[in-house]
């Protein structure tokens, strides 16, 4: 895991500003901070390079590429090897309708975060889930209602 590197008001200005609209000019963000665009620039580059960015990404409307539904996945193991891990991770990876993917502490082992057009959809999906791993229990939770969400992560508590 990466060390978290000193950030001051700035580049958390930065990154607020970039994780709202990773496509705002560097121009408007260099005036928005307070910079001149060579200077927010290498800053901008300093936070790539030390893996703060780590990548830009054009965010999808679910609902216009039919796939809206979410469904939350518990999923509870028996087996607690380094084998069983690697081939239900896999299993996990080479499904593209599982878009998280979490191990868990708890009750729960993994939590994984599924998007599907619909119930049928997602019984494929449990289908291949199933059919790569030995899982102990699953539990599926379809969500009604979207209330928050967000790719902004808060910087308050950046060192």
């Amino acid at each position: 895991m990466n060390a978290a590197i000193s950030l001051d008001t700035i580049d958390r200005r930065l990154l607020e500003l970039v994780q709202e609209d990773a496509t705002t000019p560097l121009a408007q963000l260099a005036e928005a901070v307070g910079l001149s665009s060579t200077p927010c620039w290498r800053r901008l580059q300093r936070l790539k390079e030390a893996g703060v960015i780590t990548r830009q990404v054009a965010l999808v409307d679910a609902e216009r590429v039919n796939v809206g539904v979410t469904v939350i996945v518990s999923v509870r193991t028996a087996v607690h090897t380094e084998e069983w891990f690697e081939r239900f991770r896999a299993t996990c990876e080479a499904i593209p309708e599982v878009v998280e993917f979490y191990r868990m502490s708890g009750d729960v082992d993994y939590l994984l975060r599924v998007v599907v057009p619909d119930i049928k959809a997602y019984d494929a999906v449990y289908k291949r889930l199933i059919a790569g791993t030995n899982l102990h229990d699953v539990s599926s939770s379809f969500a009604m209602e979207q209330l928050k969400y967000t790719t902004a992560l808060p910087l308050k508590y950046a060192l």
